[in-house]
């Protein structure tokens, strides 16, 4: 892995693909409490196809470098860090790729200042009013204590408890790595910077602080691909399509039987849709052409 130094602290990540590409590169956002290793499957697939992708550990609580004392770990201040990631690489025209909580914070990002950002593939994720969605309200006011977090997290250093219902067992159709999941878990066990981090990101999770950027997606001059897993119990498929229909170029494509960590369940044909999306000449790689607002099947079609 790879650090940069941004003004908030230290930011881990990684690269994958080729150095020198036509292709547009790749930012992944993940979610609460994991990091970005959830996006590795998807990353080297995408690499397979000539892209070359970045996939930072925001500060949500899975990862192992706490960030100042005095950084604005908000929402809004995330969003920030996300594009001050993008200028510190000067990375440009941009595929901004979101799960999760990472959704709400690329929309977020997008809204604060898109000039980096090319185009917007938005799965399952946060979005409007569900910032977050029933019933993760519990577990968002419980981490705005540190201290309540630790006692919190204590049990899921079993991996029976990880992966249980209780746990990220709810979010995955497919079987989960115990140690993926246990590196997920430890930082916020064994760290009080990032328990605080963390603390700070939950005291501003609310849907007054999401619902005004969501509605003004309609305003993002690129394009944007809504990649939905259907099976997902929280992310309601009615959601994805609230923002496909939002965005004035926006496409849904619909994942039969993902659940909310669509990287996870579906990382194969999610690169697929991306790297399809954002190649040079595709209707998504440019600002000029309308997407239509819904769609499914193979990658690429709308």
């Amino acid at each position: 892995m790879e650090t940069i130094r941004l003004p908030q602290g230290t930011v881990r990540y990684r690269v994958a693909g080729p150095p020198e590409t036509s292709a547009p590169p790749v930012v992944f956002v993940h979610g609460l409490l994991v990091s970005g290793s959830l996006w590795t499957a998807t990353a080297d697939a995408l690499a397979g196809h000539g892209v070359r992708s970045y996939a930072p550990d925001w500060p949500l609580g899975a990862h192992t470098i706490a960030l100042a004392p005095d950084a604005d770990v908000s929402p809004a201040g995330v969003a920030r860090m996300i594009l001050g990631f993008l200028e510190a690489l000067d990375l440009r025209d941009v595929t901004l790729v979101g799960n999760d909580t990472g959704g709400a914070l690329c929309q977020l990002a997008i809204d604060t200042d898109p000039a980096r950002v090319g185009r917007v593939v938005l799965t399952n994720c946060d979005a409007f009013e569900q910032f977050p969605p029933p019933p993760f309200g519990v577990l968002v006011a419980a981490l705005r204590h540190p201290g309540l977090t630790r006692a919190l997290m204590l049990p899921m250093r079993s991996t029976a408890v990880r992966h249980s219902l209780a746990a990220y067992g709810p979010l995955v159709r497919r079987p989960l790595d115990p140690q993926q999941t246990r590196a997920w878990v430890e930082p916020i066990l064994g760290d009080a910077g990032v328990r605080r981090d963390v603390a700070r990101f939950a005291a501003g999770v609310g849907a007054d602080v999401l619902r005004p950027a969501s509605e003004r997606l309609t305003s993002f001059p690129g394009a944007a691909l809504i990649v939905w897993g259907t099976g997902d119990r929280f992310f309601k498929l009615s959601l994805g399509q609230r923002l496909a229909q939002t965005f004035a170029r926006g496409r849904l494509v619909e994942l039969q039987g993902a659940r909310t960590f669509v990287p996870h369940d579906e990382p194969e044909r999610l690169a697929q849709e991306i790297a399809a999306f954002a190649a040079p000449g595709a209707a998504g790689a440019e600002r000029s052409e309308p997407l239509s607002r819904s769609g499914s099947g193979s990658p690429g079609t709308a």
